[in-house]
């Protein structure tokens, strides 16, 4: 347990996810009143990275639920495995002259039978951490399905009966806000909007990933990647795309980001090529 939000944010640096007061306290607020957190913001801000620190830092087993278009209940909660159910059958077929229809058709529907998928991972494994990961990415029906797991967090298989953790998960959900979720989740979470971090803790985020990468190189990468974010771009960079610049020019044993440099690997920072046309057209400006 964790006492304040500063010793929160002592905990996650440990598993080297630096927090601002922002996300420390309302990570704090998430333990403490056992609510699920919300997580919103773009690309590359650190909302999973976040999750993946708490797991770490707090020594809470992470199940990950990664949303996608047409995601349903069976892929995110559990299946029966029916090749085995088939095998067992042909057992019972093979071990007894007469088969007793009733009994065989209980002894299908059994945990040794049933696959848990992440929500029922969750419920039967807590105390956890729950990330659903990306839920803009889901549809309305799958939003409905998830409130009552949050509200209850139980769940009732008609064939096997109610899974009910004994304690609750500890559940983050993030959100790349591709489109809206809907207010009924929301309501239910508390909600964080997580930005780009300042020039400062990005300089930071850079020398506590990247050993090796000096100050000078780091402010040089941080300023370069601010100066990128405010363009039009198609993707503008995040945290990751930093680290994996920095990385890159230690690769190439560069301690100085200029503009030769900088454009030979734009693609670490960049993912597409209308981006890199503009950019190259401005390298010198960026870095000055």
């Amino acid at each position: 347990m964790v006492n304040s939000p500063e010793e929160l944010a002592t905990t996650l640096e440990s598993a080297g996810y630096l927090a601002d007061d922002g996300v420390a306290t309302a990570a704090f607020l998430a333990l403490r009143m056992q609510r699920p957190l919300f997580c919103e913001g773009e690309p590359g801000t650190g909302k999973t990275s976040l999750a993946v620190a708490l797991s770490q830092s707090l020594q809470l087993p992470l199940i990950r639920l990664q949303c996608h278009e047409g995601i349903d209940a069976a892929q995110a909660l559990y299946e029966w495995d029916f090749p085995r159910q088939l095998l067992h059958l042909r057992a019972l077929e093979a071990g007894s002259g007469q088969l007793d229809v009733d009994a065989a058709e209980q002894s299908l529907y059994t945990e040794r039978f049933l696959l848990a998928r992440p929500l029922l991972q969750a419920l039967k494994e807590a105390p956890c951490l729950l990330l659903v990961d990306e839920i803009d990415r889901a549809d309305d029906e799958f939003e409905a399905f998830l409130l009552q797991l949050l509200d209850e967090n139980a769940v009732t298989i008609p064939e096997f009966g109610e899974v009910r953790a004994e304690q609750p998960p500890l559940v983050i959900l993030t959100s790349n806000r591709t489109r809206e979720v809907h207010d009924a989740l929301k309501r239910r979470c508390l909600y964080h909007w997580l930005e780009h971090p300042d020039l400062a803790r990005e300089v930071a985020i850079l020398r506590r990933r990247v050993p090796g990468v000096g100050e000078a190189l780091a402010t040089q990468i941080s300023v370069a990647v601010r100066r990128l974010r405010e363009l039009e771009l198609l993707k503008p960079p995040g945290v990751a795309e930093s680290l994996d610049w920095a990385q890159a020019l230690l690769a190439l044993d560069r301690d100085e980001l200029d503009a030769e440099t900088a454009a030979r690997t734009l693609g670490a920072v960049l993912k597409y090529t209308e981006d890199m046309d503009r950019v190259r057209a401005k390298l010198d400006a960026l870095l000055a």
